[in-house]
């Protein structure tokens, strides 16, 4: 089984994920990329039994577009958002692709507001779903 820790700047937080993520999607609204701090988002979706987070973190909440509430949780220490769990889907943890510091981590099975899409920035893959 594959096993991938993502971790934040200072190494201080951490999720070490078991198995294969159950989704990976990438997102261009402004919100993301302003979390981010780049011009979009990219996280992995992983069953909260398979994710073992370490470290302190702080946590920041806000709604969607669509009104859905997410939890961001972030190291205390060097600020780095490493993983959050949206209110509708408790069962899942999503973690940010970065964390993880793997340039060969699978592409995404989605992207999302496209049309937030910084023009010199292009997801490309086979069988990647795209919604505006």
């Amino acid at each position: 089984m594959t096993t991938r820790t993502a971790t934040c700047m200072c190494g201080q937080l951490s999720a070490t994920c078991a198995g294969e993520p159950v989704l990976i999607s990438v997102c261009h609204c402004l919100d993301c990329q302003k979390r981010s701090g780049s011009s979009f988002a990219a996280q992995a979706r992983f069953r909260a039994e398979e994710v073992e987070l370490s470290g302190e973190s702080r946590t920041w909440s806000r709604a969607g577009d669509e009104g859905g509430v997410a939890t961001f949780h972030f190291c205390p220490t060097c600020g780095s958002n490493v993983y959050y769990v949206a209110q509708a889907e408790p069962q899942l943890v999503a973690v940010a692709i970065g964390g993880f510091a793997d340039p060969s981590f699978p592409q995404p099975d989605y992207v999302v507001y496209e049309e937030r899409r910084h023009g010199w920035v292009k997801i490309v893959g086979e069988g990647i779903e795209r919604f505006d």
